[in-house]
């Protein structure tokens, strides 16, 4: 089931972006994503709009949308590949008819199933927090 996130979500959000990144990221060293997650806490998810997909009261993924930004969409690791970050998308494409994201160029996977789902690259840049290379990519709903 995916439904609006309420305050009691929070921790378990974290959990999934802080497993999800840990994961994904391998390519940035993990001690950076654990020096964020205070950071995302206090400033970043507070000030999203956030949507969970939650199955047998267990929230194993979620979308934060900031306007037209997805600022985020992760499932956790041993949840992939079950249709959750698809679900997820569907999701903000209902709610978003037009939809902009950042994703690190190494990160294959995702590139892969943005250009899957519509999603196309706009530009090419550094993520200043980071070092590492990132594609801008957007989404138009017809």
């Amino acid at each position: 089931m995916i439904r609006q996130a309420t305050a009691k979500d929070m921790e378990d959000i974290l959990e999934v972006w802080l497993l999800g990144s840990l994961q994904a990221h391998d390519f940035v060293p993990a001690a950076f994503w654990w020096q964020q997650l205070e950071r995302m806490r206090v400033r970043y998810l507070p000030g999203a709009e956030l949507w969970v997909c939650e199955r047998e009261g267990e929230v194993q993924g979620f979308i934060a949308l900031v306007d037209d930004y997805l600022a985020a969409l992760f499932v956790r690791p041993d949840c992939q590949q079950n249709g959750i970050g698809k679900a997820l998308l569907a999701m903000a494409k209902h709610l978003r008819r037009r939809l902009e994201l950042k994703v690190f160029t190494e990160n294959d996977v995702a590139v892969h199933f943005y250009q899957q789902h519509g999603f196309a690259i706009t530009d090419e840049d550094i993520d200043p927090n980071t070092g590492q290379p990132e594609y801008r990519m957007g989404y138009r709903a017809c």
